[in-house]
This record gives structure tokens, C-alpha cells and sequence, in this order.
């Protein structure tokens, strides 16, 4: 199918306005990726503290701290989003630095399969050559399917799933580098697909070629070097628990975070019509919301699909100009993410 059509910014911004949202700042998404980083371990020493005054203390704040290091990790893997589109840095190579290891590799993704992934969802947004399609095709859904989702997701069910998968993959290409196999040359994005795994069919997705899978296997590499890192620090500054309340977080809150995100961008809206500006959902996001399921402005999903180039902190700017201007009522708007929710069961 022909790719989605694009908006143009001539006709909807002031020289000056495009100018201000898509200028580069060379320290403000690096400040960014040092406050989550900041956050992670108040968060994680925090925690740990609790249960070294109480356990009945380190019971009642686990819940907090988990939803805190879920967003936070959520919020890391924004940032590395940000870097797929180049806006982490103006320099290039810092750009990919700072999206492969200090974001991407926490997570357990690779920023250049990630980028060829995702800006393929971009140009065939809700088409049928759109990768993420699936993530909102299912919907709407009943009550009872959504539950499961998230209880597998709270349980570290889908964390399983997707470790299993993305490890058997990278076994492989470990095996295909050992005896010097070389790929078929073929673009890949399997790697990529570490964010967005979330069905049926990703979770199971084959090894689509050989570069594809020594591509996943430098990515758990990473992912490991990043986890073992956080290890030492801990065990050498306190002990066991703060890393062990960063792998929880990672494998419950984060994912049920991810799911929702991935649900409320797209999911039970009119995209992928003609018109640019219903290609996404912006959701409204209060103090909550910001520090678990929409850190660093990606609740502005509409306006990131509309305009590609904006850095995440310029988004909520970009909001409130497409306001102005009197887009609004061709924009899929919801109030908070209840009321997505709400749209997405039947």
C-alpha cells in the first residue's frame, strides 16, 4: 500500500514556531537520560532502604517503587526512541550513544534495528505493511482479555515470554558468529522488535536471516554488560535489593506500562485515513500518568507522528500551537488514559 500522507509544516506552523520546536538542544535530552538515571536510583536505594528499617516499611513502599522504576525504564526507552530519530543529540554519534547504551541497551534494545523497525510504522502507519500493526489491530477487545493482558504483565509473564524469545534468538547468532557464517545482506529489523513484543505473532516471530540474529545477540550482550553493571553498583553500595527491585520493575510495571502505551496510541482510532492529523491518540497526561505510563512527553503521540523532527520536550510546545492554530478538532484527543481504556473494550 502507498505510504501514509504527510503533513506539511508550512501550512500549519509560523517560521519562527518551527524554527523553536525543532532547534536541538545539545544538553537537554542529555539531562533527560541523567534524571531517569537519577530517579532509578533514588527510587531503587529508597526502596531498599524501607526494608532495611522494616519489612512491614519495605512491604507497603514496594508498590510505589515499582511503579516509579517501571516508569522511569519506560521513560529510558522513550529516550532511545528519541535517538532512533536522531533527536537525543545534535551530533550524530553522541546521538547513537546515548540511544544504544545509557537508554537502549537498559531495556534490552538496539537502537539501529530499532530505527529501521519503527520508521517503517511511521511511513505505513495502520497499513498492512505497518510492523506494529498488530499491537492495535486486536482491538476492541472485552473486559476480560485486557485483565489477562495485564495480569501477565504484572506477573512477569510476558517479561518471560519475551527474554525467551529475544535470548534464543541471540543464542543463535552467537552460534552463527562463532563459525564466521556471514548474512544474506538482507535488511532487518527482528531486533528492533524488543519494545514492541507484545502478540502473539512478534513473540514467535523466526529468525528472519542471519544478520538478524548476530544483530540480537550483540543486543543481549549489551543488554547483560548494562544489567551486570547495575549489579556491582548495587551489591558494592548496598546489597542485593536495589537490583533486585530494578529486574522486578523491569519484568512487571515496565511491561504493563509498554502495553499500555502501545494500546494508546493507536488502538480503536481512525488511523491510517487520508488525513495526517488522525494517524495517532494524544492522550492528556496528569502528575501520575508522567511518572509511570507517560514519561518525557510521549503521551503527544499525535503530534510525534504529524511531526517527526520535534525532540520529546518540545512536544507539549507543539500541542499547544496545533491549538491554537484550531487543529484540535481533526486530532484524536483523549482526556487521560481511563478513557482509553474505556474506547478500547467493548
Amino acid at each position: 500500500m502507498p505510504a501514509v500522507k504527510a503533513a506539511n509544516p508550512r501550512e500549519v506552523f509560523a517560521p519562527e514556531d518551527w524554527r523553536a520546536i525543532t532547534t536541538l538542544s545539545r544538553w537537554r535530552e542529555i539531562s533527560l537520560v541523567l534524571h531517569g538515571w537519577m530517579v532509578v536510583a533514588l527510587a531503587t536505594f529508597g526502596g531498599a532502604a524501607a526494608w532495611n528499617y522494616d519489612w512491614r516499611a519495605g512491604l507497603l513502599v514496594t508498590p510505589f517503587v515499582l511503579a516509579i522504576l517501571g516508569g522511569r525504564q519506560f521513560g529510558l526507552s522513550i529516550l532511545m526512541h528519541d535517538g532512533a530519530h536522531g533527536l537525543l543529540h545534535p551530533d550524530r554519534k553522541t546521538n547513537n550513544w546515548l540511544g544504544q547504551w545509557p537508554t537502549g541497551a537498559a531495556t534490552g534494545s538496539d537502537l539501529h534495528a530499532y530505527r529501521a523497525y519503527h520508521l517503517t510504522h511511521h511511513k505505513f502507519t495502520q497499513q498492512a505493511e505497518d510492523p506494529d500493526l498488530a499491537l492495535s489491530a486486536p482491538f476492541p477487545t472485552s473486559r476480560d482479555s485486557l485483565r489477562r493482558k495485564f495480569i501477565r504483565d504484572l506477573t512477569g509473564q510476558t517479561f518471560y515470554k519475551q527474554r525467551r524469545a529475544q535470548f534464543a534468538v541471540a543464542l543463535r547468532g552467537a552460534q552463527f558468529m562463532l563459525t564466521s557464517e556471514s548474512g544474506d545482506g538482507k535488511a532487518d529489523t527482528h531486533a528492533g522488535r524488543a519494545l514492541n513484543m507484545q502478540n502473539r505473532t512478534g513473540l514467535n516471530a523466526p529468525v528472519a536471516n542471519v544478520d538478524g540474529a548476530k544483530t540480537t545477540a550483540r543486543t543481549v550482550g549489551r543488554f547483560l554488560l548494562v544489567q551486570t553493571i547495575l549489579l556491582a553498583i548495587s551489591l558494592l553500595v548496598w546489597g542485593w535489593t536495589p537490583f533486585l527491585l530494578w529486574l522486578t520493575a523491569l519484568a512487571t510495571t515496565f511491561q504493563l506500562f509498554l502495553r499500555i502505551r502501545n494500546i494508546a496510541e493507536h488502538a480503536c482510532t481512525p488511523t491510517g485515513s487520508g488525513d495526517p492529523f488522525t494517524h495517532a491518540r494524544t492522550t492528556q497526561a496528569g502528575a501520575i500518568a508522567r511518572m509511570t505510563v507517560a514519561p518525557y512527553w510521549v503521551n503527544y503521540h499525535s503530534e510525534h507522528h504529524l511531526f517527526m523532527g520535534v525532540p520529546c520536550y518540545n512536544l507539549a510546545a507543539t500541542h499547544r500551537l496545533l491549538g491554537t492554530g484550531g487543529f484540535y478538532p481533526r486530532m484524536t484527543v483523549s482526556p487521560n488514559y481511563r478513557d482509553v481504556l474505556a474506547q478500547v473494550v467493548r
